[in-house]
């Protein structure tokens, strides 16, 4: 006969659990440190790398601008004459193509996106609001070329033919501002320009507008209601107020694309080196000189002034951003005081 024999179970003292339990602490402990420095580190490496990138964009463009800055001088900046022919070269062109298509382009887009980021958050109905934004979003991915494309052989032929003439008619018969709506309606230009840079910037804008306005509790703007405000004073004392932070950053962005923008505005604009008091007249800006003429350019001095351009533009950029930065903390500091 055969007797069953089970062993009986291995059961630790009180002191050799805790042992163990304070060893396996220790090492999830020291593993999850590890991992921490691990993500510490990858995540500020990330962070440096955008920094060396702007770094090294910096440093690229002052070193090849150097020889055009040295040769020039400040003169540079405020120069007319293009001339590659004979070597000789001023921003002054490009620049004022530039600023006058961005500062067109933001007049006109600024108030179109505000309204429909508006009319999308707080009057669309509930059945239009998605199919709306999405046609919104739909047209921010459009390439820019498509845009270029579509202004010279659509926009352009009509604007020359119909609206052009009629703003020479009236704008350009006012004293003061009729000489900005004067000269031949070609139907390509600096207004040409604006417009069409409008066109792709309003989607940015209103994009991140509506955006915005949607993380604004409904409480504050049922409250506001509750005491009797309007739609457009929830707008302007509640909304506005508590997403400037935000407007300003969309404004900006679209800003940023819209000085920077290079086929759809290269072309459009006429690309002419003459400065023009007219909107209608052909001009040129920093990123359409810079797409037609770096590919091409032979001597150490036009390549080095390309190089200037770009800097400039850099600079342009920067001070449109600080501006910016220090108006949203003069903001910050008024509402302090109050």
């Amino acid at each position: 006969m055969s007797a069953d024999i089970t062993s009986p179970p291995i059961t630790l003292s009180e002191p050799a659990m805790t042992e163990v339990s304070h060893a396996a602490m220790l090492s999830t402990m020291r593993k999850q440190r590890i991992q921490d420095f691990i993500f510490h580190k990858v995540t500020m490496g990330f962070s440096l790398s955008v920094l060396f990138v702007l770094i090294g964009i910096i440093v690229s463009l002052v070193l090849g601008a150097m020889p055009a800055l040295e040769h020039f001088g400040p003169a540079f900046i405020t120069t007319v004459e293009w001339d590659p022919v004979n070597d000789q070269y001023g921003a002054l062109i490009a620049i004022v193509g530039t600023l006058a298509t961005a500062g067109i382009a933001l007049l006109i887009a600024f108030p179109v996106s505000f309204g429909i980021a508006l009319f999308l958050t707080e009057i669309c109905p509930a059945w239009l609001r998605r199919p709306l934004g999405t046609a919104v979003e739909l047209l921010a991915g459009v390439p820019s070329i498509i845009y270029g494309m579509w202004g010279l052989f659509v926009f352009a032929p009509l604007f020359g033919d119909h609206v052009q003439p009629l703003l020479k008619a009236t704008l350009g018969q006012l004293p003061v501002i009729g000489s900005f709506f004067s000269g031949p309606t070609m139907g390509i230009g600096i207004l040409t320009a604006g417009l069409i840079l409008a066109v792709m910037i309003i989607p940015f804008i209103s994009s991140v507008m509506r955006d915005v306005f949607e993380i604004v509790p409904a409480v504050l703007k049922e409250s506001a209601y509750g005491l009797g405000c309007t739609k457009w004073e929830v707008v302007r004392k509640v909304v506005l107020p508590y997403t400037k932070t935000g407007v300003v950053g969309g404004v900006m962005l679209g800003l940023g694309r819209a000085l920077g923008e290079t086929m759809a505005v290269t072309f459009v604009i006429g690309n002419a080196n003459k400065l023009s008091w007219s909107l209608f007249a052909a001009g040129n800006s920093i990123a359409s000189t810079l797409a037609n003429e770096f590919a091409e350019a032979e001597s150490k001095l036009h390549v080095s002034s390309l190089y200037a351009l770009a800097l400039i533009l850099f600079v342009i950029t920067l001070i449109v951003l600080s501006a910016a930065k220090l108006m949203l903390a003069g903001m910050s500091r008024k509402e302090g005081v109050k």
